[in-house]
């Protein structure tokens, strides 16, 4: 996501595409250009930077008989396997004036997804590919993600992508790794939690609940590179009904939430290639040991668009908000057709009310709500107004 001044989050989600690369003739990337109208404070980039198991064409030809035309290299003319086609899918990346203007402004908070790698991967997944192993692929993206996407080192485990990020007394971003800890996808491990059905792993979930507890900034953002509520085989939600597999690491992460008094949480992610805005309500859930939150998904920056997905009722997600592609459309239509989205958002330097704004490649407002913070919950606290 973006920000803006007073702080607040930014915005955050998918840049390149699989059959759509850059067409300097239809302006390239040209949402980079649009969020930098928005004179963000900084950009949370929620994953899928690259598309390192996509190939990119000379040509596409698109439903409406135009005809897009990509700028190629080398090494997008074949899947990643090597470290240097890792490091080509960020060169290409690069090519892009409006992306480069945008990096050169803005800082960027990046977490990755499965691209950097191969779609829908994980450390537990088996690999069909005929050459390659799973592990030192992801090891080779890895190492090509950091080099590009810069962060600070964590000595006690080289290459760890989750961190908290500081950003004064209203707001604490909290960056996650769902991807490298995780078990199989699918419907492995159905009932009680075990190794096969993690998602954010032991260790990580313990971090993450210790410093949310001893975060005291009025704004705890959780970016998250996959939602919570829609279902789909990759990511958290399975289906309706209580908790099972990878939701038993989100169902304890909500209690906890309640129980520690730890409030003004928010999720920031992307992932699916449309704009959302969820609230989650106990009232209208199967799990209801939490307090309701919002949950924000917006994408893609250049890619394919997808249609609204189906929402799991496990934790009663409610979709206030959403715009994808139509079923007349079709899917996986070209950034050309005006569906790529990004959100931004704004926190009130005395009121500390947060805005979110869900916005498009035209820099329209599609749609926005004002979040009232409530006040720490937890015992012994004293309420922070930060003039």
């Amino acid at each position: 996501m973006t920000t803006s001044s007073p702080p607040g989050p930014g915005l955050a989600f998918i840049i390149t595409a699989q059959e759509t690369g850059i067409d300097a003739a239809r302006g390239g990337m040209r949402t980079y250009a649009t969020m930098l109208e928005n004179r963000p404070d900084f950009f949370i980039h929620s994953g899928d930077t690259i598309y390192a198991d996509c190939t990119i064409q000379p040509r596409r030809q698109m439903p409406n008989g135009e005809v897009w035309r990509n700028i190629v290299t080398e090494e997008k003319e074949r899947v990643a396997e090597t470290l240097a086609d890792y490091r080509g899918n960020y060169k290409y990346n690069l090519l892009d004036a409006n992306m480069r203007a945008f990096n050169a402004q803005v800082p960027i908070f990046a977490q990755w997804d499965d691209h950097e790698v191969r779609d829908d991967w994980g450390p537990g997944e088996v690999t069909t590919h005929p050459r390659s192993d799973l592990l030192l692929l992801a090891a080779r993206g890895c190492r090509a993600f950091h080099e590009f996407m810069p962060m600070r080192e964590a000595p006690a485990e080289p290459g760890r992508i989750y961190r908290k990020i500081p950003y004064g007394p209203l707001l604490d971003v909290f960056m996650l790794d769902m991807r490298s800890y995780r078990g199989p996808n699918g419907n492995a491990a159905p009932g009680p939690y075990g190794p096969a059905s993690h998602l954010l792993g032991p260790k990580q979930l313990a971090w993450l609940k210790r410093e949310l507890k001893a975060s005291r900034a009025t704004w705890k953002v959780i970016a998250a590179d996959l939602p919570i509520g829609i279902i789909s085989e990759d990511a958290i939600a399975l289906g309706d009904g209580p908790p099972e597999r990878r939701e038993h690491e989100i169902a304890d992460l909500l209690s906890f939430i309640k129980r520690a008094g730890v409030t003004n949480t928010v999720w920031l992610t992307a992932d699916m290639h449309y704009t959302a805005a969820h609230h989650y309500d106990p009232s209208r859930a199967v799990f209801r040991d939490f307090q309701p939150f919002w949950e924000f998904v917006s994408g893609p920056l250049h890619a394919g668009t997808w249609a609204p997905g189906e929402l799991d009722n496990t934790f009663g997600p409610k979709a206030m908000f959403q715009k994808g592609c139509s079923a007349e459309q079709g899917e996986n239509l070209a950034p050309c057709f005006g569906l790529q989205f990004f959100g931004r958002v704004d926190i009130d330097g005395q009121t500390e009310v947060m805005t979110v704004t869900l916005k498009d490649a035209d820099n329209t407002d599609l749609w926005s709500v004002d979040i009232e913070p409530q006040p720490d919950a937890r015992p012994g606290q004293l309420v922070a107004h930060h003039i």
